[in-house]
């Protein structure tokens, strides 16, 4: 498992190694720019993936340069044709429409990003295009959120917050703003991976009792990490205190988490989802929260993002919405730039890439 910082220092080597270039070869390429492949970059990503590219004498680039709004996707079109390779974020929707307008140049296409539902695999591996993406380096700092989400959750902070400021908080009270422990509990985890796993480490030095998990199948190397035992899905539902949900979005975990699964938690459950939104039946989640069948949720990520501000579940004091920020730290983000970056080059080279998602 990488973590985010060690990870940015080997891709920053990487960089420089096995890209670098000759002085004359760089003179020469100067000369003959219009020769090099062409990409295309579909935000302002962080500094270190723009410096690799930069850096590397090996492509001329464009990108759309704004961290704020996404480029239009009419835009966005027009900006694909003809490009040798792209690199995109999970804002873009990499389907039929715009590998047509891109044309058979495009080779290579990297995501930073650890999902892939934006992205139409159907389509791209008809027609050979390779794909780089950015796992582990963002394990650390999803764990980190989604613990301090849980947190948030079950111990009810925005909603104290919201009472310290607005002249709520008077006489102490014995059952006033009580939430519940993770001493002596069970947590569950949806989806055991290396984001699931490095949860449970970060939660069992608060005296969880025990770990459970359910996948597709037992996973039991992972799960001898954590001590963390197999169990069916409805097992999962009927003893979890806490049930954090880190499983990807694919057709089969597609809105997984219903009313099927609310229905058999415990009144007292915590709920918690940092993998995407698409695993929630939202309608079901706001149905169990607000007739109490579970106790809380805490969600980093929603359908669609963002969520509009009407929403139902915006009402409900139990539920903490966050604006999918579970990467958003400066090391994290740096890294997956890097990556992301780095795992263009190396594919438009036709070498293996760090991480390349295999079809």
């Amino acid at each position: 498992m990488w973590c985010s910082r060690m990870a940015l220092r080997r891709l920053q080597k990487i960089a420089v190694t096995p890209l670098n270039i000759t002085g004359s070869l760089t003179s020469n390429i100067q000369r003959e720019m219009s020769t090099l492949p062409r990409i295309y970059v579909t935000r302002q990503i962080p500094p270190e993936g723009l410096k690799i590219l930069r850096e590397s004498g090996q492509v001329q680039f464009e990108l759309w340069n704004s961290d704020d709004i996404p480029v239009p996707r009419k835009e966005l079109l027009q900006k694909v044709k003809g490009v040798d390779g792209l690199l995109c974020t999970l804002t873009e929707k990499i389907d039929a429409e715009l590998l047509d307008a891109a044309g058979p140049n495009l080779k290579v296409l990297s995501t930073m990003s650890v999902g892939f539902d934006h992205l139409s695999l159907d389509e791209l591996k008809k027609r050979g295009i390779r794909i780089g993406y950015t796992p582990e380096v963002l394990t650390d700092a999803v764990a980190e959120l989604t613990v301090a989400l849980l947190l948030a959750t079950s111990r009810r902070l925005i909603e104290a917050t919201h009472e310290a400021k607005t002249g709520g908080w008077g006489t102490w009270r014995t059952l006033w703003l009580c939430g519940y422990e993770l001493a002596n509990s069970t947590v569950g985890i949806l989806g055991l991976g290396r984001i699931g796993v490095a949860i449970a480490e970060r939660l069992a030095p608060f005296k969880v009792k025990k770990f459970i998990y359910t996948d597709v199948a037992p996973r039991p190397e992972l799960a001898s990490v954590i001590n963390a035992e197999y169990v069916s899905f409805d097992e999962l539902a009927k003893q979890s205190d806490f049930l954090a949900v880190c499983c990807a979005l694919t057709p089969e975990t597609k809105e997984i988490c219903n009313k099927n699964l609310f229905s058999k938690m415990k009144k007292t459950s915590i709920f918690i989802n940092t993998s995407r939104g698409g695993v929630v039946n939202q309608e079901d989640l706001y149905e169990a929260l607000s007739t109490g069948q579970i106790a809380g949720a805490g969600l980093d990520v929603t359908v669609p993002e963002p969520l509009p501000t009407n929403h139902p579940l915006f009402t409900l004091k139990n539920c903490v919405i966050l604006p999918h920020i579970a990467s958003a730290s400066y090391t994290t983000r740096d890294a997956m730039s890097s990556l992301a970056a780095n795992n263009l080059l190396l594919g438009l080279r036709g070498q293996p890439m760090i991480k390349e998602l295999k079809l």
